[in-house]
């Protein structure tokens, strides 16, 4: 009788299984209408275990965000002299070269290009004076208040770690810059407004009753990219696409500099483990060979 209760209950519990998921898959349908579009894939070079950032395509990405992102969007958390430190896009193995980041000349050119606000030591006056590798990127705004009064409203977001602070990554970045279509039949949208198909939101209230909901939602920036906006020094076309997918890869790697040290210690650790496990289980062997049980 035990065996056979066993039984029946794990029937039931079986069936309690299935029937859950029949309702999940029915309620999927319902929840495809709103919401955001699945992620376009960049095909990152650094995503992955062994993955690794491409220089070249870091130097693209730092152009774009240099000469487009940066007339809006601060790095605050980003300092020049990061530019030229391992894995970065100017970093060079050439210690004749460049000693140290601080020293790297594209870096020391890059910052000079730079106003940094600061205090007169003599007269404790404030003044602009040249950048440095030392000195972190420079904000486009003065503060928070004057960053929504030049936006209307919407102050633009700190890209430091902004891969970080968005599920997705730079598949979320490069999916919202190339994510900017006509409005649908129907949205009512404000001024100021864009629609995005990658960006979250609920566009129900906003359409007719009973319409088809479409994905994404509104977003206070305007398209920020357009075809042939920058000039590649290496020749790549500048396609919109081509920088989206570029200041992407820039803002992952500023998001986490350290990311490909990480993974190959991480890949070291977990190979040193595995010879201590081997060794460790041929010592045992060896140690309680022909002992009796």
């Amino acid at each position: 009788m035990t065996l056979q209760t066993n039984i029946r209950a794990m029937k039931k519990t079986l069936v309690l299984i299935a029937a859950a998921a029949g309702l999940t898959f029915a309620a999927q349908p319902a929840m495809a209408e709103g919401g955001a579009h699945a992620l376009r894939d960049g095909g990152f070079s650094f995503e992955g275990p062994f993955g690794s950032f491409d220089r070249n395509q870091l130097q693209r990405g730092y152009k774009v965000y240099r000469e487009v992102c940066a007339s809006c969007h601060s790095m605050e958390l980003m300092y020049f002299r990061t530019l030229a430190e391992p894995g970065g896009p100017f970093y060079s193995a050439d210690r004749h070269f460049a000693p140290s980041p601080a020293e790297n000349p594209y870096v020391k050119a890059l910052a000079k290009e730079a106003q940094i606000a600061d205090i007169d030591t003599e007269t404790g006056e404030p003044v602009m004076r040249e950048g440095t590798p030392a000195d972190r990127f420079p904000s486009p705004y003065p503060n928070a208040t004057a960053a929504m009064a030049a936006n209307g409203g919407a102050a633009p977001p700190d890209l430091s770690v902004m891969a970080k602070a968005r599920h997705g990554g730079a598949n979320y970045i490069y999916s919202l810059l190339t994510g900017y279509e006509a409005v649908p039949t129907g949205l009512q949208i404000r001024p100021g407004q864009y629609y995005n198909a990658y960006m979250a939101g609920d566009l129900t209230p906003f359409m007719p009753e009973g319409a088809h909901v479409p994905p994404g939602g509104f977003i206070a920036m305007p398209a920020p990219l357009a075809d042939g906006q920058v000039t590649y020094d290496d020749g790549t076309v500048a396609s919109a696409d081509q920088m989206a997918k570029d200041v992407a890869a820039y803002i992952a790697w500023a998001s986490d500099p350290k990311q490909v040290q990480r993974k190959q210690t991480g890949v070291g650790v977990l190979i040193f483990l595995l010879i201590f496990a081997g060794v460790t289980y041929v010592s045992y062997r060896r140690i309680w060979k022909g002992v009796a049980h």
